[in-house]
């Protein structure tokens, strides 16, 4: 089994694949990482010298690469992967891939964000109010895509060790 876990930026997504391949005895995957590899340079790298329509098809490319792959893992995917390039039509199409959207309430994502701001050059330049503007207008344009995953785990208000014991749950 693949599991994939989508979401908006600040959701816990790599945090938490990192523990659930742990405790599952699988390999935990990060595509941004799995691209830099790839690419031999950051993905701000790659959007500064390539331009996003380019990372966005290298993006498509990998993930496509990995999902081909005969051995389980969990991937954590970019918060805009599941947006672009039919990637999301592409997750849906493998019998043995499980996605998971873990939804996040624009208020958990802006406190999160705050203090990690300078990592995240989508928002780094963004004041508080500016923040949480632009979370709640890129989570209503994403929401589309992530909603049409197998499944859906709100994960506000809970910690890292009570999401992934839900999704043992829901994965078993």
């Amino acid at each position: 089994m693949k599991i994939v876990l989508l979401g908006y930026m600040a959701s816990g997504k790599s945090t938490i694949s990192k523990i659930l391949a742990e405790k599952m005895k699988i390999s935990f995957i990060d595509l941004d990482a799995y691209i830099e590899e790839k690419e031999k340079m950051s993905v701000s790298d790659v959007f500064k010298e390539k331009g996003e329509i380019y990372f966005r098809k290298q993006e498509h490319v990998y993930l496509k690469e990995l999902l081909d792959k005969k051995e389980d893992f969990v991937l954590s995917l970019g918060g805009g992967t599941p947006c672009y390039a039919g990637n999301m039509n592409v997750l849906l199409s493998y019998d043995d891939v499980t996605s998971i959207y873990l939804k996040t309430s624009i208020q958990t994502i802006k406190e999160r964000l705050v203090n990690e701001k300078s990592q995240r050059p989508l928002v780094a330049r963004l004041n508080e109010d500016e923040l949480a503007e632009f979370i709640a207008k890129h989570l209503f344009e994403r929401s589309y895509y992530y909603n049409q995953a197998t499944h859906k785990l709100v994960v506000d208000n809970k910690d890292v060790n009570e999401t992934v014991e839900n999704l043992q749950v829901i994965l078993s």
